[in-house]
């Protein structure tokens, strides 16, 4: 008996409209029509009472879900990625008794948020227009692991028993709302929280502390809020940390701290940019970040952070990657980058920098740092965004900038860099703008060109001239003696023909009383 029927992307275009005795079709437990162009939901579902899985994924399905599809017994539904913008009948969604996986990100749902079936586990429902707070009943969502409500209208405080998840919860991502209010103390000893994002709302005040509880935080994201705090060095005991963005806050003070500071060893992705951090990093501050020195397999793994049913679910950063703002998905493990750009950091760049040898993109950009481009920036084979522009930088690019072959993005823009451009390599395919603001650079690409320096003379020149002279004169003097010779002969005759011989004869006889005075 066929139980499972899977039509999904096979470029089919299901009618759901036409008459068909339904009691004759089989009864599925697993039915799979994404991208089947369907345009409302299929009539013959009402008479699937075995149906535990529906997947009606990227389909074009307007208008509200029926009352009798929440009726049955459904384990998992897709809807996601179709036109829907609400419920016949919203009470009914408890009737899911069975229900652990909903799946309705990327509608039009524009009501307050609905509070799930208790048994809920896995949670999608972002980018849509949904409205309201969270209702404090998702805090007795027990068994719920994954809360995505990002990129909606939803406000107010975030609420505070949501630590009551502590025990379940692994992703909670609330990125792109309109919270405000502080973050809340979300973790406590047993918390199995992996990924928080909270980016993009108006949240405020301080990194609460407990969130150093939550021992298996993978990524943390508090980026473009309004957090005014220091550098939170206390996260470095989060040992499965690896992406930590605070960009677009209010952090200040420096970013290093001169105790005990061993710091982040499985950081592959910081974001600190567009914040007031200063003051100077010191030469071995990236020395223990060990995950960016060693080699990342760019084959990309699934992540045991939760699983949406067929797949797994995807943790994302937008992070400015070649001059533009991209998203990142799977970016725990193929994108090793570091942002520091608009802050107030000065001195050298650490010398430890150079070592990070899986480093994909460095932002350095928008700061004072001073002094040269090192040589060992050639180590960092991997890169492919460098940004070291509006700084103090001076001295001459360095020559091993051409041994990156990855770099499709260079800007050194507004430094004191002097000099001819290294040659060869990715670097003569930048344009201009890539140097502009340095004007002590000349060469390809530039429209400047490099002054030729004279050339040495050789020995074949000096032997040739020394063989010139014949009584040890060289041939410029004789030249000289000549030309003055035939001036003073010319002035002469000149006289005698003007018939002016007295000139001449007191000329000598002055020259001559000279003589004779000696």
């Amino acid at each position: 008996m066929l139980k499972t029927l899977d039509l999904s992307y096979n470029s089919l275009s299901l009618t759901t409209n036409i008459s068909l005795n339904i009691s004759t079709l089989p009864m599925f437990d697993r039915l799979f029509l994404s991208s089947c162009n369907i345009t409302e939901f299929p009539f013959f579902l009402k008479a699937q009472n075995e149906l535990a899985i529906l997947d009606l994924l990227n389909n074009r399905i307007g208008g509200l879900i029926p009352k009798w599809l929440l009726s049955m017994n459904l384990g998992r539904l897709s809807l996601s990625h179709n036109f829907i913008n609400g419920w016949e009948e919203v009470p009914l969604i408890h009737q899911w008794k069975s229900l652990s996986h909903l799946h309705l990100n990327s509608n039009m749902l524009q009501r307050p948020l609905v509070v799930p079936p208790i048994s809920t586990m896995f949670l999608f429902i972002s980018n849509n227009s949904l409205t309201g707070r969270i209702d404090p009943l998702f805090c007795k969502l027990r068994d719920l692991e994954v809360l995505d409500a990002s990129n909606n209208h939803l406000d107010g405080i975030i609420p505070q028993c949501l630590e009551n998840l502590d025990g379940s919860l692994r992703v909670l991502n609330l990125r792109r709302n309109s919270f405000r209010g502080n973050i809340p103390q979300i973790c406590r000893d047993r918390s199995t929280l992996m990924t928080l994002d909270l980016s993009h709302n108006q949240l405020y005040g301080n990194i609460p502390r407990s969130l150093v509880k939550c021992k298996n935080l993978d990524v943390l994201n508090q980026g473009h809020n309004d957090l005014s705090d220091t550098f939170p060095f206390w996260l470095q005991d989060l040992q499965r940390l690896q992406v930590l963005v605070l960009s677009s806050n209010k952090f200040h003070g420096p970013i290093w701290c001169p105790h005990d500071f061993f710091g982040f060893m499985t950081l592959k992705t910081i974001d600190l940019s567009h914040n007031d951090f200063k003051r100077n990093l010191p030469l071995e501050y990236f020395r223990n970040w060990t995950s960016m020195s060693s080699k990342v397999s760019k084959m990309g793994f699934e992540s045991d952070a939760a699983y949406d049913g067929k797949g797994t679910y995807n943790d994302s950063v937008k992070i400015i990657f070649k001059g533009q703002e991209m998203e990142f998905v799977k970016t725990l493990t193929v994108f090793i980058s570091i942002d520091l750009s608009s802050n107030k950091f000065d001195g050298e760049i650490p010398s430890s920098l150079w070592g990070l040898r899986s480093l994909v993109m460095l932002n350095l950009s928008s700061n004072n740092f001073t002094g040269l481009i090192p040589s060992s920036l050639g180590n960092l084979k991997e890169l492919e965004s460098l940004d070291l522009s509006n700084n103090k930088l001076f001295g001459k690019i360095p020559q091993q900038l051409t041994a990156l072959t990855f770099l499709a993005y260079l800007n050194l823009s507004h430094n004191q860099l002097v000099g001819q451009l290294p040659q060869g390599g990715q670097v003569s395919t930048f344009q201009d703008s890539s140097f502009e603001g340095n004007l002590g650079l000349c060469g390809i690409p530039l429209s400047r060109k490099c002054e030729t320096p004279p050339l040495p003379a050789s020995n074949d020149d000096y032997n040739n001239e020394k063989s010139d002279s014949i009584f040890g004169f060289g041939w410029k003097a004789v030249v000289v003696g000549y030309g003055c010779g035939l001036l003073i002969g010319m002035v002469a005759g000149h006289v005698i023909t003007s018939r002016r011989p007295d000139l001449i004869s007191r000329i000598f006889r002055v020259r001559l009383q000279r003589y004779r005075a000696h």
